[in-house]
């Protein structure tokens, strides 16, 4: 099995039509390696989302190519880049988007219902993962009785129930406050040890990005390694 878990080349984005068009990505080579932390740190509306929902397969690329585990995006169909998708990614965005409707063991269970395990399994992997992020004691609570911190505990424990090979964050922690944060990357790359799994972030934080195995900055369009 080769060490590369995702990786594009040649990788451009552009947006608009006609006189309007906007070059976001302009060639991006990458390689994330399995069990690697990788962050990508940019300014604000730099193309870090958009470089990640193109490496997830939620977006298609202007050119180039995307491959996971082996497998070129482009050439699966919607079905089968679904099904590599929900086995090989999990992942974790600024804002939780948890169901509010829903209590912290609901939506964890959530992603498991979908991929076809009973209620029983979906419940007891996610017990076991809410108890990995600390809230064993939080797992009848809904949206309205959880800290933001134990909001994102929850979407991080729900990015991880399906022991995904990767985890793609974007800007994870930006939404709370600095103590809350330290804490929610402490946890993700204690999960990122103990599980084996990738970990590629993008951030705008330094601090928070040295904390990972390695750095590459976003720029104009282009992939540099950071001074």
């Amino acid at each position: 099995m080769s060490n590369v878990l995702l990786s594009c080349e040649g990788l451009t984005k552009t947006f608009g039509e006609k006189g309007l068009i906007v070059p976001v990505l302009k060639g991006i080579d990458l390689v994330l390696n399995r069990g690697e932390r990788l962050a990508v740190m940019g300014t604000s509306g730099s193309g870090k989302s958009t470089l990640l929902h193109l490496l997830g397969g939620l977006d298609q690329p202007s050119s180039g190519v995307v491959t996971m585990a082996g497998q070129d995006l482009s050439q699966l169909s919607e079905v089968k880049l679904s099904a590599l998708r929900n086995k090989n990614l999990g992942f974790v965005y600024q804002f939780h988007h948890l169901l509010g409707e829903f209590s912290a063991l609901e939506n964890v269970a959530m992603p498991l219902l979908i991929g076809g395990d009973s209620v029983e399994v979906a419940q007891e992997k996610s017990f076991e993962m809410l108890s990995q992020v600390g809230l064993a004691h939080r797992l009848e609570h809904r949206f309205g009785e959880l800290s933001g911190g134990e909001r994102q505990r929850v979407a991080i424990a729900r990015a991880l129930v399906t022991k995904p090979a990767c985890v793609l964050a974007d800007e994870p922690t930006g939404n709370l406050d600095s103590k809350t944060a330290e804490q929610i990357y402490e946890l993700m790359l204690g999960l990122n040890q103990s599980l084996n799994i990738s970990l590629l972030l993008v951030t705008h934080d330094r601090q928070l990005a040295n904390k990972m195995d390695r750095v590459i900055t976003l720029e104009d369009g282009l992939l540099t390694s950071p001074s």
